[in-house]
C-alpha cells in the first residue's frame, strides 16, 4: 500500500459495473452447488469493495477541501450514478434470501447475515433512485454551505472550529463574545440551512414508506428495537440523568464563582481554565503512537499502520469540511481519521474516539471476510469509540502533563452532561418527521420546548436567535445522518459499564472490549451485548 496522499483515484465506470453485477446475478441463478454460488457471491463482494473504496477515497478528498472542483465534480458523478447499482445488488440479495442456498449461507456466515440482507431488501427500491440522488446532492450542498462560514474574531479569521478555543477562555467576556459570534454565524446562514432542511425532509418523506421514521430505523439497521424503545430510553434520561447533570451545573457554577451557569459558561470546567494539550499535532501523534504501543499488541500494530501510511487529516483550515469522522478504504484494509484540531482537549478526544472506530475497522477488515459484517450498527460502533476514550485514561499525562487529572475529570463530566442533549436531538427528529410540514419557525419552537425538557439549566442570556430555538442548526447529524445521535447515548451507557469494570479489573475489561471489536457486525445489537456481557441500555 502507498501513503494516503499517493493513492490513485480513477473515476469508476458505473454503467460497466452495473452490467458486471448483472452477470454475477445471472451466474448466481445458474449455480448448481453452494460452492459455485458462494464463489459468485465473493466475486460480487470484490466489486462492492472496489467501488466503495473509490467512493470513500473521493469523499475523503472532497471533505479535505470542499473548494476542490475536481473532487466536487467526482462526488456529484458518484452520487448520481452509484444508486443505479441498487437493482442488480437487490437481485442477488433476493437470490440468497429466497434461493435454494439460503440455509448454506446462513450456516457459513450466520443468521444475522440473512437478517441484514432481508432488511436491505426492504429499503432498496429502484423507484426511489431519483430521491436518493437528490438527497445526496442536498447533503453536499449543506456541507459546502457550512464549511464556507467564517468570521473575524479579535483579528483572527475563524470558522466554527476556530472559535472553540475562545469559547473555553477563562475570560468570561471573551467566552460570551465567541459564543455570540458563533451564534451569529449560524443566524447568518439560517435561511439557507432552513431551506436545505426543508428540501431534505421533503425528499425523505417521499422515499416510499408510510412514514420516514420507519425507513430511517431500517436504514440504520435497527432490527432489535423500535421508536417506542427509544422513547422509553429518553424518559430514563429525563428522570435519571437530567437531574444529575443539573446538580453538576450548580456545582460548576460554584466552582467558577458564578451565581449560575450561562450557555457560554458550560464549556469551562475550571476557573483556572480547561486542560489543553501541551503540544501540537505532530507531538500528539507521537504521544499517541507511544500510548497505543503500550495499551496492547493489537493497538500497537494498528496505530503503527495508521502512521506509516499517513491515514490522518487532523488540522483545521479554510474550506475543510466541519467535524471529525472515521471512515475506511476497504480494498486496502485501511481506516482513515479526519478531524479539525483547534488546540483544545477535543483534539485528544479525536485521537481516542475516532481511533476507537478505526481500531475496530482495522480488526474487522482482517478477521471477517464479508464487508456487511465487518462493522456493526452505530449504537455498537460508538461503544468501540467511546470506550477507547476511557481505556486511554492512564496515558493522558502524555498529552496534558500535570493537568491530566483535570482532563479526566472534565471528560467524565462531559460524557454524562452531553446525554440529555443527545435526547433533545433524537426527540426533535422524531417530531420533525412526524410533522414534516412544519415551518422553520415551528421547528425552532419545537426544539426550544424539547431543550427545556431535557436541559432545564440552559440559559442563553437573552440571545434572541438561540432563545427562539436556533441551537439545533449546529448539529450536522440532523441534516446528514437522520436519527443518528441517540446511538451515542446508548453507547455511552455501555461505555460507563466498561469504565466501571476497568477500574476493578482492567485486563478483564480490555478482553471484553477486544472481543466486541473482533465480533464486528456478525450478531445483532442485543446479541452482541449479551455476547460480551453488557446490559442492554433499554432496561431500567
Amino acid at each position: 500500500m502507498q501513503k494516503f496522499s499517493e493513492l490513485p483515484y480513477t473515476r469508476p465506470d458505473i454503467a460497466a459495473a452495473v452490467e458486471e453485477y448483472k452477470r454475477y446475478s445471472e451466474a448466481f441463478k445458474a449455480a448448481k452447488t453452494f460452492e459455485e454460488a458462494k464463489k459468485v457471491f465473493l466475486d460480487a463482494e470484490k466489486l462492492d469493495t472496489h467501488l466503495s473504496t473509490i467512493a470513500s477515497l473521493c469523499s475523503i478528498r472532497n471533505t479535505m477541501n470542499t473548494t476542490d472542483e475536481f473532487y466536487e465534480a467526482e462526488m456529484a458523478y458518484l452520487n448520481e450514478n452509484l444508486p443505479n447499482l441498487i437493482p442488480a445488488e437487490k437481485a442477488m440479495k433476493e437470490d440468497i434470501v429466497n434461493g435454494p442456498f439460503r440455509a448454506d449461507f446462513e450456516k457459513e456466515y450466520g443468521a444475522h447475515f440473512i437478517a441484514v440482507l432481508e432488511n436491505d431488501l426492504k429499503t432498496q427500491d429502484e423507484r426511489i433512485i431519483p430521491e436518493l440522488v437528490k438527497e445526496s446532492e442536498l447533503s453536499v450542498e449543506y456541507s459546502k454551505a457550512a464549511a464556507s462560514c467564517k468570521v473575524d474574531f479579535r483579528g483572527e479569521t475563524c470558522n466554527f472550529y476556530g472559535l472553540l478555543k475562545h469559547m473555553e477562555s477563562t475570560d468570561r467576556e471573551e467566552r460570551k463574545e465567541a459564543f455570540e459570534k458563533w451564534a451569529n454565524l449560524y443566524e447568518g446562514v439560517s435561511d439557507k440551512l432552513d431551506e436545505l432542511y426543508d428540501k431534505l425532509i421533503e425528499v425523505r418523506v417521499e422515499l416510499g414508506y408510510d412514514n420516514y421514521t420507519e425507513l430511517a430505523y431500517r436504514n440504520m439497521g435497527r432490527l432489535d428495537y423500535t421508536p417506542e424503545h427509544v422513547e422509553k430510553f429518553r424518559e430514563q434520561i429525563r428522570t435519571v440523568i437530567t437531574p444529575a447533570v443539573d446538580r453538576m451545573r450548580k456545582a460548576q457554577a460554584k466552582r467558577l464563582g458564578l451565581d449560575s451557569v450561562k450557555y457560554y459558561d458550560e464549556s469551562l470546567t475550571f476557573a483556572g481554565g480547561n486542560a489543553d494539550p501541551i503540544g501540537g499535532k505532530d507531538y500528539m501523534v507521537g504521544q499517541a503512537t507511544e500510548m497505543y504501543g503500550a495499551l496492547s499488541p493489537e493497538t500497537k500494530e494498528f496505530f503503527d499502520f495508521m502512521t506509516k501510511y499517513e491515514l490522518f487529516d487532523l488540522e483545521t483550515r479554510p474550506g475543510k469540511h466541519l467535524g471529525g469522522y472515521c471512515t475506511s478504504l476497504p480494498e486496502y484494509k485501511a481506516p482513515f481519521i479526519f478531524s479539525n484540531f483547534n488546540g483544545t482537549s477535543a483534539d485528544v478526544d479525536v485521537l481516542t474516539h475516532e481511533a476507537g472506530h478505526a481500531f475496530q475497522a482495522y480488526l474487522g477488515e482482517r478477521l471477517i471476510p464479508i464487508g456487511v459484517l465487518q462493522g456493526s450498527t452505530s449504537e455498537v460502533c460508538e461503544i468501540h469509540s467511546m470506550s477507547m476514550e476511557f481505556f486511554t485514561y492512564p496515558w493522558m499525562d502524555k498529552f496534558f502533563g500535570d493537568r491530566a487529572d483535570e482532563y479526566r475529570y472534565a471528560h467524565l463530566c462531559d460524557a454524562l452532561a452531553v446525554i440529555p442533549y443527545m435526547a433533545c436531538v433524537d426527540e426533535f427528529q422524531h417530531e420533525v418527521y412526524k410533522n414534516p410540514k412544519m415551518t422553520a419557525k415551528e421547528r425552532r419552537g419545537v426544539w426550544r420546548s424539547i431543550e427545556k425538557k431535557y436541559m432545564p439549566w440552559r440559559d442563553y442570556d437573552g440571545n434572541a436567535f438561540l432563545e427562539n430555538g436556533g441551537f439545533w442548526m449546529q448539529k450536522q447529524h440532523i441534516f446528514l445522518y437522520p436519527f443518528y445521535y441517540i446511538d451515542y447515548a446508548l453507547a455511552q451507557i455501555c461505555t460507563f459499564f466498561f469504565y466501571d469494570e476497568m477500574k476493578k479489573d482492567r485486563e478483564s475489561a480490555w478482553a471484553r472490549y477486544l472481543k466486541l471489536c473482533k465480533a464486528g457486525g456478525t450478531l445483532g445489537y442485543f446479541d452482541l451485548l449479551h455476547y460480551v456481557g453488557i446490559p442492554v441500555p433499554f432496561e431500567d
